[in-house]
């Protein structure tokens, strides 16, 4: 299995907006509203990669054998750093394998201390991530919806964790 971290620059615009719009997908995302058309995937590219510019660090997109699976890594949120992993259906599996070498990167390469994710209440299957050592910290609104923050310090991940 080849698993590449490249940009989403580089990817057909088509299968980031087949992604965006896939309905299992959409459900995990309660901030995506209204179909996610071309236009929408050209802010959200350029978006992204401004974060790089500005930042140092932003989402990567996640090609699996030559097959885009999804996008993620970790993004700056009001001076936290944000984990995300949005995969296509098909790639649910691989979801853990990619975590860690976001992981990895972040607190290795970019020499992080925590990372957050931000899940909505209907995220009920959480027991990966409690197990993975994040905790859980707060509630908060972002855009009238409700969000649980869940922070992993390196310090919290035990050797088997890293």
């Amino acid at each position: 299995m080849n698993i590449e971290f490249k940009k989403l620059g580089e990817i057909e615009k088509s299968n980031i907006v087949d992604l965006m719009n896939n309905s299992l997908v959409r459900k995990q995302m309660p901030l995506l509203r209204g179909v996610f058309n071309e236009i929408d995937c050209d802010r959200f590219i350029t978006s992204k990669e401004q974060m790089w510019e500005e930042h140092g660090y932003g989402p990567w997109a996640f090609v699996i054998n030559n097959e885009f699976a999804g996008w993620g890594g970790i993004q700056p949120d009001n001076g936290e750093a944000d984990l995300a992993l949005v995969l296509h259906p098909d790639y649910w599996g691989m979801g853990k394998t990619i975590y860690k070498e976001i992981i990895s990167r972040a607190f290795n390469e970019l020499g992080l201390s925590s990372v957050q994710v931000l899940f909505p209440p209907s995220r009920t299957r959480i027991k990966g991530l409690l197990r993975l050592g994040f905790k859980k910290e707060v509630e908060l609104k972002i855009a009238n919806e409700r969000f649980i923050r869940y922070r992993l310090n390196k310090t919290d991940m035990g050797p088997s964790k890293k």
